[in-house]
């Protein structure tokens, strides 16, 4: 039958309805959805019936329409098998191409399912309103499998939430509706084997008032100062905004808390009354008067009962709460650490634990969780946004969970956080930044500051005060499917980039924390997290990523942790050690977890560095530890973690905590230690007077003067690696022909870490193409993605290609991704260069192997992941400013090379560390004595300190170099050329220069 959710009489359908089925004499006839007898074709996504899905290639469950002579409802019945690790299940998309189910007039939806008593839950989720059952709300329950053989299950409508962990679309009106239905999903149990059975699902019931109306209040939390009066407002809302058919009332009164009736508030009880024809939207309020006793006191609650009848009641009894005041720890002309001191004296074990606890937004619904759990901080993790998905949202919601916080003892803020890693890049709209490695191939430290502060000043505005950024890793393989995190392969430049710490923080001593353009920053991933061994990582199916480095005591000092002393020296608020276990050569531990380590986190980080911010767990990393969950819990705050990223198991780690202090497996000095830490930087951060989004700054979100900063750092962070005939820049009175997949899209043009953890291609937000940037630019332009169109009459072509986004382990190289160019890739430089004269732009979060097809190339550009801004690249192309960008890491000749590295013993890399050829600026003439003369002066600006002189120096130097150098990259011009740009880095201007000497000589 054509239709998925078959329509048949009532009479056919009393005909077939089982007796349990039996209904009331005054209810509707049921109406079937799905019966499994052929009608309900399994398909791909999106079309029209049931597919699976799941969180990786073996999650989703095996489904088939399957005999049972037991079936309740005819003879076949949908039955399945499954082992999922992630997550999986199925959906029933209805054909879009039909109108919309309305399924308005029934009480609930019911299924037969065949029992396994296994105790686990499954979720049941339906889909309402929008344009299909791809782009529609979610609304979830679910049931428990606590029985064995067939049962027909239940699930009135009123049981429904709405999802607010996951919403493909949602923003509609959060209101089910029930007049435009789409489908319904199954999400089956995680971590068992099972088989299930379903059959005949249907609706049931009659509708009444109570589904179709609701009764709201505008907050769950109602802060007033002590003698001020709480407003309640108590609204009814109706599906489809009809008038009431019936009468609604709410009665109230003020009952329980940790008020007391008469002494801190003036009791209220009646009745609101809104009668039948009431519109919809209407609203009463309620006020709740409180007393001044002028003693110094914590916070107290005073709950406001409702009872409604002829609608459904709010989900949960608001709460009105007398501010806390004249305790010492709210006044802030006292100094930080006095406040924390005496906060920390009043707190108790539970609220010490909630402090150093720090949950996914997702998992904490509403947010009753916060105050239930005295939670210190939520996050949102990549991809996990409001809807919509606007600054606006961002800051409601955040407000939404500030106000729950409230109504906690001591009303301690939350700290939200989110990884907004090149900008805010979670938000849509937001202006998105090239990755680290294209802000480390611009050479550029103001850059880099100016780019955390546009990052930082969008991020404060949508009520967000962390980010967990800048990564200070130093990729040291290009396998690893973080490189593009890292500024670079050398220390010494992470170091030297790390001026976005002020960008994002303001100056050192944390004075510039309380400003509304400022957010704390943390550094990334403490400690070797670029550093790890290809093929070490036991992380599903990752090859490098989270695995192990290997180092010898000095080879991690230099390497490694030394950008974390620029950091700390720089005022880092927060430190996140990595997922990757570290193997000290000759130290006797073997590879630990960094979670794990407190000889680095407590010995070396906080103690020899000097760190007196708090250290911040990754995402469930202790899970990662051996032993077991309470093994976990006391090894990782015992090496220093003071704040758990357990995003949905916050529960079990606040009790857990409790009990290993208790069990005395953890001293209350280092809970102490912890929380002050955590307090200190809430403090300096001004959430205690200040806890609610300043949203002043929301209107320069994507702004023009915000863009002109990505865009210049686009544009500085193009790396010409060969310009034969000098091909670039283009003019503008050229013909040119554009092609290649990363041409016209902006997603893979941003990468991952954007709008979703893993990145997507498309167009997911706003910004400009490389494609875009040029026709801006004034170029006499035209597009063939697969180089298909002729190719003929054309002055140059330009083929923009490289890699898809990814973000993590995911990436990595050996898991499903390499270092290649697609076939289609390939196809479209082979056409177009071997028809015109061609610059080939590699978008990419790492190099490239293209060695093989240099011959043909005439200009080759490294552009990395450049960001929202297509213009900066545009900017370079057609000669706006200076190609001026440098390799920030190595470009090898194969993947059989890596790692490879500047500094290393063999090196003879494609291209080498520190390569950068210009445009616009003519190299200087001469050879050695040029050369001499240029080293002599660096070394009489070394001695006056003078730094700017020293680098024009040392610039110039290299583009004498690279001049004569052209493409005979050997390996005797390759050590010393790289060489040279870490002795730059380093402030040894003389030496760099020599070592350019010896690579001239060389060549």
């Amino acid at each position: 039958m054509p239709r998925a959710a078959l329509l048949v009489s009532t009479a056919l359908l009393a005909a077939l309805m089982p007796l349990s089925a039996a209904r009331a004499a005054d209810d509707p006839s049921p109406t079937p959805v799905d019966r499994f007898e052929g009608e309900v074709p399994f398909a791909a996504q999106p079309a029209e019936g049931i597919f699976t899905w799941g969180g990786d290639s073996d999650d989703p469950p095996q489904l088939q329409f399957a005999d049972r002579a037991d079936a309740p409802e005819g003879a076949k019945v949908l039955a399945g098998t499954y082992d999922i690790s992630g997550y999986g299940g199925f959906t029933h998309d209805f054909a879009a191409a039909e109108p919309a189910h309305d399924w308005s007039a029934h009480k609930g939806i019911r299924f037969w399912w065949d029992g396994q008593d296994n105790g686990r839950k499954t979720a049941f989720e339906i889909k309402d309103g929008g344009a299909d059952g791809e782009a529609s709300e979610l609304w979830t329950t679910s049931f428990t499998d606590d029985f064995t053989g067939w049962k027909q299950i239940e699930i009135p409508f009123t049981d429904f939430v709405y999802r607010t962990d996951y919403q493909p679309v949602g923003g509609i009106d959060h209101v089910l509706g029930l007049t435009r239905m789409w489908g319904y999903a199954v999400t089956l149990p995680v971590g068992v084997q099972g088989r299930f059975a379903m059959d005949d699902v249907e609706l049931y019931g009659k509708a009444d008032q109570s589904l179709r109306a609701s009764v709201t209040t505008d907050a769950a939390v109602y802060p007033v100062r002590e003698g001020g009066t709480a407003s309640v407002k108590v609204t009814v809302a109706t599906t489809g905004s009809a008038p009431l058919d019936e009468p609604v009332t709410v009665g109230y009164e003020t009952a329980g808390g940790t008020a007391d009736s008469g002494k801190d508030y003036t009791p209220v009880s009646g009745t609101l009354t809104f009668p039948a024809g009431t519109a919809s939207g209407a609203a009463q309020t309620i006020k709740v008067p409180t007393l001044k006793d002028r003693s110094a006191e914590s916070a107290e609650t005073v709950p406001l009962k409702l009872t409604v009848t002829g609608a459904k009641a709010p989900a949960e009894t608001p709460q009105v709460v007398i501010d806390a005041h004249g305790l010492p720890y709210l006044n802030s002309k006292l100094p930080v650490k006095k406040r924390v001191a005496d906060l920390l004296s009043r707190m108790s074990p539970e609220e010490k634990a909630g402090q150093m606890t720090q949950a996914e937004r997702g998992a904490v619904g509403t947010g009753g969780d916060v105050t239930a759990y005295d939670l210190g901080s939520l996050l949102s993790g990549g991809g996990s946004t409001p809807t919509p998905n606007t600054a606006a949202a961002w800051a409601r919601m955040i407000d939404s969970f500030q106000l729950r916080a409230q109504a906690t003892r001591f009303q301690i803020p939350l700290i939200y956080g989110v990884d907004a890693v090149h900008g805010h890049n979670n938000l849509a709209g937001a202006t998105i930044m090239p990755h680290n490695i294209g802000i480390g191939a611009t050479r550029d430290p103001r850059l880099a500051e100016q780019a955390g502060a546009v990052t930082a000043s969008e991020v404060r505005a949508t009520g967000v005060p962390w980010d967990f950024a800048p990564c200070l890793c130093v990729t040291r393989d290009e396998r690893w499917g973080r490189s593009y995190e890292s500024f670079g392969e050398d220390p010494a430049l992470v170091k030297s980039m790390e001026t976005v710490i002020q960008g994002l923080q303001g100056r050192a001593d944390g004075r510039d924390l309380k400003d509304n353009d400022k957010v704390l920053a943390t550094a990334k991933h403490f400690v070797g997290d670029g550093g790890t061994a290809y093929g070490s990582s036991t992380t599903g199916s990752y090859t490098i990523d989270q695995g192990v480095t290997t180092v010898t005591r000095q080879q991690l000092e230099a390497i490694h942790l030394a950008p974390y002393q620029t950091a700390v020296d720089r005022g880092i608020g927060t430190v996140m050690p990595s997922y990757s276990s570290l193997d000290i050569v000759g130290d006797g531990q073997g590879p630990v977890k960094m979670h794990a380590r407190a000889d680095m986190i407590n010995g070396v980080l906080k103690d020899r560095m000097g760190f007196k911010g708090f250290v911040i767990s990754d995402w469930n990393a202790i899970d990662q530890l051996p032993g077991d969950y309470a093994s976990h819990v006391s090894t990782s705050v015992n090496a220093g973690v003071d704040m758990m990223m357990v995003p949905y198991s916050y529960q079990d780690f606040t009790a857990t905590l409790i009990d290993q202090v208790k069990a005395g497996q953890v001293s209350e000095r280092r809970i102490d230690d912890a929380v002050s830490r955590i307090l200190t930087q809430k403090f300096e951060l001004g959430l205690f007077e200040h806890p609610y989004a300043d949203t002043s700054n929301a209107a320069r979100i994507g702004s023009a003067k915000h863009r002109a900063v990505a865009r210049q750092a686009a544009a500085e962070s193009q790396v010409l690696l060969k310009n034969s005939g000098s091909v670039l820049p283009l003019k503008k009175s050229q013909k040119v022909y554009v092609a290649g997949s990363n041409a016209d899209d902006l997603g893979n043009q941003t990468g991952g870490w954007t709008i979703t953890w893993q990145g997507q291609s498309g167009t997911h937000t706003t910004g400009t193409t490389i494609l875009q940037g040029m026709r801006n630019a004034g170029g006499d332009v035209t597009y063939s993605q697969d180089a298909s169109a002729p190719t003929s009459g054309y002055d140059v072509g330009v083929v923009v290609v490289g890699e898809t986004p990814y973000a993590e382990g995911v990436g990595d190289v050996g898991n499903g991704n390499d270092l290649a160019l697609s076939a289609a890739d390939q196809a479209a430089v082979d056409k177009v260069c071997a028809a015109m004269k061609c610059a080939v732009l590699i978008v990419s979060g790492r190099p490239q192997l293209i060695g093989d097809r240099l011959g043909e190339i005439d200009a080759l550009v490294a552009s990395w992941l450049p960001g929202t801004e297509g213009d900066g690249v545009a900017d370079v192309l057609y000669g706006r400013k200076a190609f001026t960008g440098q390799l920030p890491v190595t470009w090898p000749k194969s993947e059989a090379q890596l790692p490879i590295n500047v500094g290393d013993a063999s090196y003879d890399p494609q291209y080498p560390y520190g390569w950068g050829l210009t445009t616009l600026t003519k190299a200087p003439q001469g050879g050695t004595a040029t050369l001499k003369a240029l080293g002599a002066a660096a070394r009489a600006a070394e001695r006056r300190g003078a730094d700017a002189t020293g680098r024009d120096l040392v610039t110039r130097a290299r583009l004498l170099v690279q001049a004569k150098v052209g493409q005979s990259v050997t390996a005797a011009v390759s050590k010393p050329f790289a060489d040279a740009d870490h002795l730059l880095l380093t402030g040894r201007y003389a030496a760099a220069v020599e070592k350019l000497a010896e690579a001239y000589r060389a060549a």
